[in-house]
């Protein structure tokens, strides 16, 4: 199963943020076990870069953001996607960029913690727990 991360994902493990850190956490040891395959926006590692340097400083976001991509994918942003989210219409831009390069690159699912962001069924738009409850259930 093809996953695209959304950013809040990545940030909750950057920063051990509650309470979400325990199932975001989950998501990214399923993409390290090879249960699923993770991707991040190539768009989103200037926001995770800026953000976790704020939190914890330039070494301590350069390290992590070297080992999250030894496990996830980076999912590329091209003009294509860039086309696309022009000329569709969610609240927030970023989001339209993630969707964007989802559809284009046919991954199943975008997995947040704000599904109200994707007002879309295709690719599948889950919640963190959704994702997990779903993989536990097929086992």
């Amino acid at each position: 199963m093809k996953v695209l991360l959304d950013t809040n994902v990545i940030l909750d493990v950057a920063l051990e943020r509650q309470p979400f850190f325990d199932d975001s956490e989950t998501i990214i040891s399923l993409v390290e076990q090879g249960l699923i395959e993770g991707y991040i926006c190539a768009s989103s590692f200037g926001d995770l870069y800026y953000i976790i340097r704020k939190a914890k400083g330039r070494d301590l976001a350069l390290e992590f953001l070297r080992e999250i991509v030894t496990l996830c994918q980076v999912a590329t942003v091209d003009s294509n996607v860039i086309n696309m989210a022009l000329t569709i219409n969610f609240r927030d831009f970023e989001d339209t960029i993630k969707y964007s390069t989802a559809a284009l690159n046919n991954f199943d699912v975008i997995v947040t913690r704000n599904s109200s962001d994707f007002p879309v069924t295709t690719p599948r738009i889950l919640t963190l727990q959704q994702l997990i409850q779903e993989l536990t259930n097929s086992e």
